[in-house]
This record gives structure tokens, C-alpha cells and sequence, in this order.
């Protein structure tokens, strides 16, 4: 188990090796709660600026933080959208890390030998490693909790190695 949190740590220096391919995500914004979400038809938000221009700046944040799991164009500007505060706050929520909370992902992380997808369901941790199923965690799992630390709920290791 050792060698597989060394593994995880190593891992999770390199988050280009994930993908994001869809993820839910509860947003706390200045003045209200939002669900984002990414899926194969690309971003939505529950937020008004993104009801009028199909872009917010609770999207730019997700978009900036998470750049090379992504793998994707960010959206573009849309006519009449106040780019400048826009961009501003979504700037400053990059770095408020706090106000992310995933409700859940689906991803897909390259490892040394072979790929693996992860999910995350409110809470519940998933993957396609044969260590994931005879452990109930594996590299993956715990790289990509190490990445969005805060974000997510803790994968349970054995006390014996919480302490690693």
C-alpha cells in the first residue's frame, strides 16, 4: 500500500494525466449557489449570466483551475457580456477554492501502464483498477483526491495509513 500512495503522489504532480469527462459541481458564488455542469454537450450553469450569454464566470473559474483535465477550447466570449468583471471574478474565484464542491465526476486517468476511469458519486469513489476492487482505493482514486482537495470528500484509508 505504500508503494500505491507513493504512486498517488506522484500522480497527482501531474494532473494533465486526468480527463475530465463530465462532473457536477455545486458553486458558491457572491450572491447565490449554482450547479455546474459538464457534460458531452459542453458547460451549463444554473446562474443568470449564464441563462443570457452561455458563459459566467463560475464556468471561467472551473476552466482556468482545471486547464489540463480538460483537454478542451474554453468557452468563448459572448456579445454584451462584461468581459473585464468577468474575467476579474473569475480570477478571484480560481483561487477560492472553497466555494467548489463536486457533487460528482467521471474521468479518465492515464497511468504508467494503462488508463483507468475514475468516478466520483457523492462521496463514493470508483475505479476500473483491479487494486480498487480487492482495496477500495488505489492511485487514481487518490491522486485525483489529492488534486481537488477541499473540492471532494476524503477517500477512507485504513487508519494505519492516514497517518502516511
Amino acid at each position: 500500500m505504500i508503494n500505491k500512495i507513493q504512486k498517488a503522489r506522484e500522480y497527482a504532480a501531474e494532473p494533465e494525466r486526468a480527463t475530465f469527462h463530465s462532473m457536477t459541481i455545486e458553486f458558491r458564488g457572491d450572491n447565490s449557489v449554482y450547479t455546474l455542469a459538464l457534460g458531452p454537450d459542453g458547460w451549463s450553469c444554473s446562474c443568470p449570466g449564464f441563462q443570457n450569454y452561455g458563459i459566467c464566470p463560475h464556468i471561467m473559474a472551473m476552466e482556468k483551475l482545471f486547464k489540463p483535465m480538460l483537454k478542451r477550447d474554453p468557452l468563448p466570449y459572448a456579445p454584451g457580456q462584461n468581459i473585464v468583471s468577468d474575467v476579474k471574478k473569475a480570477h478571484r474565484y480560481s483561487e477560492e477554492q472553497e466555494r467548489i464542491r463536486f457533487i460528482e465526476f467521471s474521468a479518465v486517468f492515464r497511468g504508467d501502464n494503462k488508463d483507468h476511469q475514475v468516478t466520483y458519486q457523492r462521496g463514493q469513489w470508483s475505479s476500473t483498477s483491479t487494486f480498487f476492487k480487492t482495496h477500495g482505493v488505489c492511485p487514481y482514486t487518490m491522486a485525483m483526491e489529492r488534486i481537488l482537495k477541499g473540492m471532494v470528500e476524503p477517500i477512507h484509508l485504513p487508519t494505519a495509513l492516514e497517518a502516511e
